[in-house]
This record gives structure tokens, sequence and C-alpha cells, in this order.
């Protein structure tokens, strides 16, 4: 019985689809296709919350879990389609920082660190200053720090070649990095531009690639290590000391959206990208790993828990 409302709904389902394309196709004037296309969203989650009613009311326009330990999607919906993922692009650039570079090497900020764009997110580096590349990781997962990006991303850059490197130089050097290192690991269908994940319309990735790249990243001990801590303390003689704060709310225990077992991995947001997730948690031996991508700023948080919820069996 359940079988058959579920095929005449898909039918239902398919026949609306079916209208609202050709009200696509024949519709040349903006207000109608902006129009289907906001219905065919909408059916498109009133289908996703039939068929999965565990997952009911995920507002992400890309989700996924997957068992982290094997690597298989548990769940997903429209893991391959190309979206923006705003700062979920520097777990790839820690994973290039800590891979192709020393952890006890000190790293002098250059002036990468000031090319500094309205409101964007900030470890408040400066130049001259002088951090390790543990610290200089830390700085760009946990608050997020462009400036730690671009100054990771000039560090590697000048590692790899050997000469010193105008920013801008270095940026576009460390991109084939990342680009190359995405390829490598199987992340086929994105590609990348900066070490940030500031908006570009050519720096793009979906949410089965870039769990593909947090899985990676969670097999490095040195992330893990900074994934879980709440604060990062900096130690700066004969100055004040530097503290980096997780933006990652699953982690704070008196939060609304603290979660038993988290253990990263990294926020973004943009007005192009929407509020983005890439999460991990494990539990009684089990290690999953989430992504939302395009969320709404309380819904990446509860898309986010109801899928682990769901890798878990919760």
């Amino acid at each position: 019985m359940r079988e058959a409302i579920l095929l005449f709904k898909r039918k239902w389902f398919m026949f609306m689809i079916l209208i609202v394309v050709l009200l696509l196709v024949s519709g040349k004037i903006p207000v109608i296709r902006q129009y289907s296309s906001d219905v065919i969203d909408k059916m498109e989650t009133k289908w996703r919350d039939w068929k999965t009613p565990e997952l009911a009311g995920l507002e992400g326009k890309a989700v996924l879990i997957m068992d982290r330990d094997s690597g298989k999607i548990l769940y997903g919906d429209h893991m391959n389609r190309k979206m923006y993922p705003a700062s979920t692009t520097k777990i790839l650039t820690a994973l290039i920082l800590l891979e192709s570079g020393d952890v006890g090497d000190i790293v002098t900020v250059g002036s990468e660190a000031e090319r500094r764009t309205p409101d964007e997110s900030s470890a408040g580096l400066y130049e001259g200053e002088k951090l390790s590349v543990k610290d200089l990781a830390a700085a760009m997962l946990l608050p997020s720090g462009n400036d730690a990006a671009r100054t990771a991303a000039v560090y590697i850059a000048e590692r790899k070649t050997g000469q010193q490197m105008e920013p801008m130089k270095a940026i576009r050097y460390f991109a084939e990095l990342m680009n190359n290192r995405a390829k490598q690991l199987g992340a086929t269908h994105s590609h990348f531009v900066n070490p940030h994940g500031l908006h570009d319309p050519d720096h793009y990735s979906t949410a089965k690639d870039l769990a593909i790249i947090a899985r990676e990243a969670m097999n490095h001990p040195e992330i893990r290590t900074i994934l879980k801590e709440t604060v990062h303390q900096v130690k700066r003689p004969g100055q004040r000391n530097a503290t980096f704060e997780n933006r990652n709310k699953l982690l704070q225990k008196h939060g609304p959206w603290y979660y038993q077992g988290a253990t990263g991995i990294k926020t973004g947001y943009t007005d192009e990208a929407g509020y983005c997730f890439v999460g991990a948690a494990s539990r009684k031996g089990e290690n999953m790993i989430s992504v939302v991508l395009h969320s709404t700023e309380d819904g990446v948080w509860n898309d986010t828990i109801k899928l682990l919820n769901y890798g878990f069996g919760s």
C-alpha cells in the first residue's frame, strides 16, 4: 500500500515537473522563468520530504551524509550539483598547507594579509607577524580568516617554487595546486580560483566533492586536532597572545546546536553561496561527514544535525 501511494505521488510530481519545464521552455519573460524555477525548487523539496520523511524539512539546496571510514554515501540530494562553496574552500587550503608545509615552520605574514575586501572574515593577521604553520591553519579553519588563507597560499607557492612571488601570482599558482589535489582525490567536478572561497563565478564545487576533500582532510592528525578546539591560543613572545575562536556551533556546549561527538569541520557564507557547512562527528566507533550547501542561517545547523542523526541511525 505504501509503495502504491509513493508511486502515485511520484507520477504526480513528474507531471508537475513536466508542466513547469514547458513553462520554462516557452516562457520568454524573466518573471515567468524565475517563478517556474522557484516552483521546481519547492516541488523537489516536497518530493525529498516524501521520499525520506526522516529528513523532511531540510533547507539546503545540496546535501549529503557520508560514512567517513568507508566513503559510502548514505544519503545525498543534488550532491553533484554545481554550487559555490564559500569558506568551506579552506578545508582544501588547510590540507595542502599541512601536506606541503612543515608544521614547525615559522611563516612571516606578508602584504597579502592586508588585501582585504569589505566584510570578509579575518583572523586579524598583520604584515610582519610571525606564526607557525599549525597556527596559520588554525587561523583559517576556526575564525575562517581569509588573510590566513592568502598567507598560506603565498607560503606554499614560494616554498614549492623556491622564489619570492607577488601575492596575486602566488595565489594563482596555489589555485592550480588546489585543482590538481582535488582531482587526485577524485573531486573532479570542482574548480578553485582562490584559497578562501570569496565569490567568483569560476570558483565552484559540489557536495560530493567537498565530502571527498573533507574525508581526506580528516585523515590528517593536525587538522583533526585543530578542528576539535573551541579556542586556539597563539603565544606571541613580548606581545599580546592571539585567540582564534571556532565558528562551529556544533561544538558550543551551551548553544542550541551543540552535537555530542562533533569533530569538525568548516563553515562558509557568501550572498551567492548562502549558508554552508561541512560537518563531522563520531559516535560509538562510527564516523560521519555531512555537507550542507546554500541553506539558511539557522537551517544550516538544523540540516546538519538531521543528516548526522540519519547517518548514525538515531
